[in-house]
């Protein structure tokens, strides 16, 4: 095992990288760029399934009156919020102290996985809201179990300098793979079990080739501070006058994140209800409608991760998404028809595309001591793409329900984006 340097910058030398514990980690190879592009395709191809058409078509079959319908996808998303609200950062934290042969994030990595398979093939054949609840709060925690550690290998294998093109690749995955889940879901929204059980396999064999391919350091002898539950609890609690920059970024993305989301996890109620399409034709539409936004986030994601390492600048990209996002979502409002959700599934893919290749590279230069508690103080930014994702069918249902209807939850998302974007002012570290 290389020897640990006390120096807290990654090296640029292309041997070794310090990984936020202080120990070496192997240097990002020409296939982790690309690796984790796919392990983030799986992932998310799993979310967008998932929230995007299995488990609602399955939750409409229960009781498909309209307002009966999205107050149980409301309920099945806040059960699953609570259990998941601080997974990333617990087992963030817990793979910065992991100790093995493998490393420290692999074998969180690979039981997360093994879990989310598991429990997705069990889920297909639940017809009780309670149970879909619960499958549905484990899957979501052992995905997280996924997410914590493969976020902190951006800081651990680059060098700042290279960061906004890793998270590209991240954003990419993510793009991606929530188009892929929609569109191969909705050959399965009439037998759910068959979507649960392929995205549950995808899940568990890209996180094993991402394993093996892309190895990590033993850890087996690294120093670590003795056990302590007072420092492990305290270490959650980010003062944020101390760390403004950081509590200024996970407002931003949490407000994001939640305006995206809104609309995003509602996709098929929004196409049978407020568009008037069936469940079928809706599903099919769905899938159509996200991949009609696939080539314009592919072509800003590329774009913004080269172009914001070469000027060194992340926030100006974040406020050219937002007015993007807020264009996009006029549409629809103007036009309840598919054409309408099609203009803005196009705008608002180009726009998401733009936040997610610089707003992951930000979080990364907003941590604090410059990174030496990575897997963890990421894993609680990520709280703030996880809270506001589970959380969103909940407040979307409130919205529709007591609001206004569906025309409120695009005003709601306008508002979410915008706010998002001023609340990145204050941030000081990076330009």
């Amino acid at each position: 095992m290389p020897t640990p340097s006390t120096t807290p910058e990654l090296a640029e030398d292309g041997r070794t990288a310090l990984t936020s514990t202080g120990m070496q980690s192997p240097v990002a190879t020409r296939r982790l760029l690309p690796s984790i592009a796919v392990i983030s395709v799986f992932v998310f191809a799993t979310y967008g399934a998932v929230i995007g058409i299995l488990l609602p078509a399955q939750i409409a079959t229960i009781d498909p009156d309209p307002l009966a319908k999205v107050a149980n996808f409301g309920l099945v998303s806040t059960v699953s919020f609570v259990f998941t609200l601080f997974a990333q950062p617990i087992v963030g934290a817990l793979s910065d102290r992991t100790r093995t042969r493998m490393g420290r994030r692999a074998p969180w990595m690979l039981i997360g996985a093994a879990i989310a398979m598991n429990f997705l093939l069990g889920l297909g054949g639940m017809q009780n809201v309670l149970l879909i609840a619960a499958f549905w709060a484990v899957i979501q925690v052992s995905m997280n179990a996924i997410q914590g550690p493969l976020s902190a290998i951006v800081p651990d294998r680059f060098p700042r300098s290279k960061r906004g093109v890793a998270s590209a690749m991240a954003g990419l995955g993510m793009m991606l793979g929530g188009v892929l889940g929609t569109v191969v879901a909705a050959e399965f929204v009439n037998n759910v079990g068959i979507g649960y059980t392929i995205f549950g396999i995808g899940v568990l064999v890209s996180t094993v080739l991402y394993v093996l391919f892309n190895k990590d350091y033993s850890s087996v002898g690294a120093v670590i501070e003795p056990w302590s539950w007072k420092n492990f609890l305290a270490g959650f609690w980010i003062n944020p006058k101390q760390n403004p920059d950081f509590a200024w970024a996970f407002a931003g993305r949490f407000l994001f994140i939640l305006g995206y989301f809104v609309i995003t996890a509602y996709s098929l109620y929004l196409l049978q209800d407020y568009i008037g399409l069936p469940l079928e034709e809706a599903a099919s539409t769905a899938a159509l409608l996200a991949a009609a936004g696939l080539v314009p986030t592919l072509l800003s994601i590329s774009l913004a991760g080269w172009w914001s390492d070469k000027v060194g600048r992340r926030k100006v990209f974040i406020y050219a998404a937002t007015v993007i996002m807020v264009i996009s979502l006029i549409f629809p409002l103007v036009m309840p028809t598919v054409t309408g959700m099609l203009i803005m599934n196009i705008v608002s893919g180009f726009g998401f595309g733009l936040y997610m290749a610089c707003d992951a590279a930000l979080m990364t230069e907003v941590l604090p001591g410059g990174g030496t508690a990575a897997g963890k103080d990421l894993g609680i930014l990520n709280v703030a793409t996880n809270i506001p994702q589970a959380l969103s069918p909940a407040v979307a249902g409130l919205i529709i329900t007591f609001a206004g209807g569906y025309q409120a939850l695009f005003v709601f998302a306008m508002v979410a984006v915008t706010l998002a974007a001023i609340v990145l002012a204050p941030i000081k570290s990076v330009r």
